[in-house]
């Protein structure tokens, strides 16, 4: 019985130490937090996802108060929380709510397939391995890579083996842009007026584009020369809209023979 006592009595001295211990370190090694870091912090999304191109909410609240980071980085909570950021900071902030497109319309029955592929089911190890499982080296490979980089459950990859957007859970935070090794999806302002052209082959070869994949640009130059506007160009293969001068006619999108061009306000929608 001396002995639980003991025992008893000697395990409450050491957690007495223990805490004055404790409370005399935290007193010597305290860092003063800014509570301005922890305001912006509560006004972010909690996604920890990321886009900002930090480790996460703590470290891009933290940059944000330093002056490291511009108050609109955060994909994840878009323009709410950059102006609500703005408001905290008491500076004027200029938001654009960006999402991901897919330049690329090779679906399983346009885009012909080099075989069967028996490889590790991703993205990059197939672009790695083979250069892909299309004919057309520049296509979707379609593995998914950009889905198991989303954190916000915004792409699946549809029966027709592309990813499918959806734009009410797209945050613009680029993950699946970086995940993707053919570079296919881009990131572009959501309230973006104008066309876009859905198809990323840059090849010389403009003879076997179609041959490879029937949704492919030709380079055919009808849509840079048929713009009322002259608001495309055909860069590196591929028509570049200047969004500046593009008035969304229309008449690229439907005078295009393989209907690569479409406007953004309906891609994103």
């Amino acid at each position: 019985m001396n002995i639980i006592i003991t025992t008893v009595i000697v395990s409450f001295i050491i957690a007495a130490i223990l805490g004055i211990c404790l409370g005399i370190f935290s007193r010597l090694f305290y860092v003063p937090v800014d509570p301005k870091v922890q305001v912006i912090r509560s006004v972010l999304s909690g996604a920890n996802c990321g886009g900002c191109g930090f480790a996460g909410c703590d470290a891009f609240a933290k940059a944000v108060a330093e002056g490291r980071a511009q108050p609109n980085g955060c994909a994840a909570g878009g323009k709410a929380t950059a102006e609500a950021i703005g408001k905290i900071l008491g500076v004027e902030v200029n938001a654009e709510t960006k999402v991901s497109v897919i330049a690329c319309r090779g679906t399983k029955d346009c885009a012909k397939s080099k075989g069967i592929y028996k490889g590790y089911k991703s993205c990059t190890a197939a672009r790695i391995s083979i250069g892909g499982t299309k004919m057309c080296n520049f296509g979707c490979i379609g593995f998914g890579d950009c889905v198991n980089a989303c954190n916000f459950d915004a792409i699946k990859i549809g029966d027709d083996g592309l990813p499918h957007i959806d734009y009410s859970k797209c945050t613009g935070c680029s993950k699946c842009v970086n995940a993707c090794p053919n570079s296919l999806l881009k990131l572009v302002v959501k309230e973006t007026k104008g066309a876009m052209a859905l198809c990323s082959n840059r090849t010389k070869e403009k003879a076997s584009i179609i041959k490879k994949c029937k949704s492919g640009c030709i380079k055919c130059g009808k849509c840079e020369r048929n713009c009322p506007e002259h608001a495309i160009q055909l860069t590196d293969g591929l028509p570049v809209v200047d969004y500046f001068k593009c008035n969304s006619c229309g008449t690229c999108v439907e005078g295009c023979p393989t209907k690569v061009l479409k406007l953004v306000q309906d891609i994103v929608k």
